[in-house]
């Protein structure tokens, strides 16, 4: 047989295992592992003293997003095209659904926009349910069997927020049809009884967009999501989790057997408060909800993850430009668009911070930032370098030494927040269903070849 690509000499990485290897790859998938591969190919990449690890996946991004009058900057084209840069081969977005919208109709919509804008890798999508009728809930056992068996539910952001009576309904109807509900968890009236404190006190700048979420807010909004889910004996995913707080909860719930997991992003391993307070407005670039933290808050979550409490990373890629979208709240936080750049540099971030310093092991990366999220989220074909799997691979070169710049980087957008940071290792080449679309920091795929995925969970 004769192969369409080998990848040779590298050290492949799997969750459990490190091992070095050939890769033989055959239209969109990985037909052969050997410790040679003698076969003839079309191409042969050489990833001697390179790591070879599965594509990863984000599994919350904002793509060309409406929020708080404005756009996120990156459409699927610039998105995903950023994303193979950085070695992340398929994106979950987040397809927040309209005004009178029906969840079907969000999603043939997101779908359409993402075909019509071009996109350069594989996505799917999590509908974000924001009405609240019961033929909403009626939708949903479709979907699932659709292949969308996740959707998205805020405790925040008012017209938007979920009440109990539907989350139950929510909790109910995934438990039976095979679906997941994942939940932005934050207590809305403790932040909006901080923003009036806070706008009667004329203190509006980008700090006390920190200070109107406090960690005492996500944990109170993950306790009653533990209670609700136990009650439903159904299962649930929290967003972006940020806090120490919030993980307590969520490690105590698991021990108790409560089928609960949650994601946290990178913002919240390496930002803090602190960043808040950069002057000449600078701060803004960090407004999200929730905010970065402390500290220690950082530290409790690398440990979440280490252990395997904190089951994911992904981004919440929702890019604004500083010296456009953010300057709409010079004079008020709340009007700052809330959210940051982050698809591009995950991989890189994490590996730097987390491997090469000690606190993560490249099996636990791959667990992470690969094998969970395919798990979790029902992309049986990704996630892992095995047989039958599809090509989705990263040739990651350990040793590559350079400075974060959002000069050096593809997101649409005017700074990243890690601007400066001293990085170790970087994506050498990105592979997309056995076509290489990234070279050395560069895109060379094609902005069509990305597909829509669906998702069936097994578990």
């Amino acid at each position: 047989m004769r192969l369409d690509l080998v990848v040779k000499n590298g050290k492949v990485v799997t969750e459990s295992d490190t091992f070095t290897a050939d890769i033989g790859i055959k239209g969109k998938k990985i037909v052969k592992i050997a410790q040679e591969i003698d076969d003839d190919a079309e191409e042969t990449i050489d990833a001697k003293g390179k790591y070879v690890m599965p594509g990863v996946i984000d599994a919350h991004t904002h793509l060309h997003m409406p929020f708080m009058g404005s756009h996120s900057v990156d459409n699927y084209k610039t998105g995903t095209i950023a994303a193979a840069c950085g070695g992340v081969t398929s994106v979950i977005d987040y397809d927040v659904q309209q005004e009178g919208e029906t969840l079907h109709e969000a999603v043939e919509r997101k779908k359409k926009t993402a075909f019509d804008q071009g996109v350069a890798i594989d996505f799917s999508l999590h509908p974000g349910v924001t009405q609240w009728g019961q033929e909403t809930i009626d939708e949903i056992p479709d979907l699932i069997k659709n292949g969308v068996p996740s959707f998205k539910v805020f405790t925040v952001y008012g017209a938007w927020q979920v009440k109990n009576e539907t989350l139950l309904k929510l909790l109910d109807v995934t438990k039976r049809y095979g679906g997941l509900v994942n939940v932005h968890a934050e207590n809305d009236d403790i932040i909006q009884m901080l923003n009036k404190k806070f706008e009667e006190e004329g203190t509006l700048d980008p700090l006390h967009h920190a200070l109107s979420h406090p960690p005492e807010a996500e944990k109170e909004a993950v306790e009653r999501l533990i209670n609700l889910t136990n009650y439903m004996d159904s299962r649930l995913y929290i967003v972006h989790l940020s806090s120490k707080m919030g993980l307590e909860a969520i490690k105590h719930a698991q021990t108790q057997g409560t089928n609960i997991m949650c994601e946290t992003c990178p913002q919240y391993l390496f930002l803090s408060t602190d960043n808040f307070k950069e002057p000449n407005f600078e701060g803004a670039k960090y407004v999200m909800s929730p905010p970065p933290r402390e500290k220690e808050d950082q530290e409790a979550l690398w440990t979440g993850l280490k252990f395997g409490f904190v089951k994911t990373i992904a981004t919440d890629h929702c890019p604004f430009n500083f010296n456009k979208e953010k300057q709409n709240g010079k004079d008020d936080y709340k009007k700052i668009p809330n959210g940051a750049p982050g698809i591009e540099t995950s991989l890189m971030l994490m590996y730097s911070e987390g491997v090469a310093k000690g606190r993560i092991t490249i099996n636990d990366l791959v667990r992470i930032m690969c094998t969970n999220p395919a798990k979790i989220f029902g992309m049986q074909d990704k996630g892992s370098i095995a047989i039958g799997k599809d090509a989705d691979i990263v040739v990651y070169d350990p040793d590559a030494k350079w400075t974060m710049s959002i000069d050096k980087l593809h997101m649409n957008v005017d700074y990243t927040p890690y601007e400066g940071m001293p990085i170790t290792g970087k994506p050498e080449v990105t592979i997309s269903k056995g076509r290489v679309v990234a070279r050395d920091g560069e895109f060379v795929g094609d902005t069509k070849w990305g597909e829509f995925v669906k998702r069936h969970l097994d578990y």
